[in-house]
């Protein structure tokens, strides 16, 4: 009888890897009903990527996915096939040392059950009912790289209420304001940023960043890729600047290039967020989403905001000597691509 785990021993020295190498062969067999385990594992190796590990004859078969198993039906994603994998993996997650194989930390992202509809060779068809995930998924071979690569795609349909991330929002502009409005209650007050504008678009670990001209600026900003990474498995579409801040405290616009210490991604809203889209949502309430989020990095934070407190704000502004303040009605939406006059970009005086 053939080794289904010889390949997973032959990659592994059980003396240096935490992961189980276990020495018996297992023994064929599993849920004859068309039921069994799986976990997905998210994995920070060489690349960002998720494990999907399904029980199957007495082992974990196993594909990795570089953007995780799609929400959206519209949407396929590469997952490559792996070597079987020991049934000890269901509950294996832990830190795997650099230059060992798969070399980096992995946590468990979800598992439960599934329920087996097809198993060929070439293409898998099943129905996971886990903790954060539940779909059916076929998975079908792609016939390139001796049988490694396959798609999958989600075959029943999203979520309800689900939205397609968008391709495109362009940002929302202020209109100059002379003053604080007189009805400062009803609004709030960001400081304004002398930045360079982009829109980020994160999914699956990765990032796609688009300037306000809607050029693609991904690799003018290769430090703030980790952003994505960090916020892994959320997707988010985000509204900020891009700026430097120097040794004297002077915001200056970030022109793009390597990344010193002073190079931060300020995020100041929210445009869509796992399937739902927020721009006809009131200001205040996009805000409470985006604070929810606690984004901050080492290049990258939410700063604050002043609710009803303009006067305050336009004072914080003189002192760290920005161009002054941005006031948002608290009620208003995101009006892509437009000037309004619900967000006023007023200067310190």
């Amino acid at each position: 009888m053939a080794d289904r785990l010889e390949e997973y021993r032959r990659r592994r020295d059980a003396t240096r890897t935490p992961e189980p190498v276990p020495e018996r062969t297992p023994e064929p067999g599993g849920p004859g009903d068309g039921r069994g385990r799986f976990v997905i594992q998210q994995h920070h190796a060489r690349s960002l990527h998720w494990d999907l590990r399904l029980e199957r004859a007495g082992v974990l078969a196993s594909w990795a996915v570089p953007r995780g198993l799609p929400r959206d039906p519209a949407r396929n994603h590469l997952a490559v096939r792996t070597e079987d994998h020991p049934m000890e993996y269901l509950d294996f997650h832990g830190e795997i040392p650099a230059g060992e194989y798969g070399g980096g930390k992995m946590t468990i992202h979800d598992r439960g059950t599934y329920r087996c509809e097809k198993w060929r060779d070439d293409e898998v068809i099943v129905v996971l009912d886990g903790e954060r995930t539940a779909g059916r998924y076929a998975l079908f071979a792609t016939g390139g790289k001796g049988g490694r690569d396959w798609m999958v795609r989600r075959t029943d349909p999203a979520p309800e209420g689900w939205t397609s991330m968008p391709e495109l929002v362009r940002p929302m502009h202020p209109t100059p304001g002379r003053r604080l409005p007189k009805d400062q209650a009803d609004w709030g007050y960001e400081l304004s940023w002398d930045g360079v504008r982009a829109v980020a678009y994160v999914s699956g670990g990765r990032l796609r960043l688009l300037s306000e001209t809607d050029e693609d600026v991904t690799g003018a900003y290769p430090w703030l890729r980790e952003l994505a990474e960090e916020m892994a498995p959320t997707e988010a579409v985000l509204d900020g600047a891009l700026v430097r801040i120097d040794g004297a405290g002077r915001v200056r616009p970030a022109r793009g290039g390597r990344a010193g210490g002073d190079a931060q991604y300020l995020l100041f809203d929210l445009l869509w967020l796992e399937g739902v889209t927020s721009t006809d949502l009131p200001y205040t309430q996009r805000r409470e989403l985006l604070d929810g989020l606690a984004l901050a990095g080492p290049h990258w934070q939410t700063p604050p905001w002043f609710p009803g407190t303009g006067a305050e704000a336009l004072r914080t502004a003189r002192e760290q000597g920005l161009p002054g303040v941005v006031a948002k009605r608290l009620d208003s939406v995101y009006e892509p691509g437009r000037h309004s006059r619900r967000w006023l970009r007023i200067d310190p005086g």
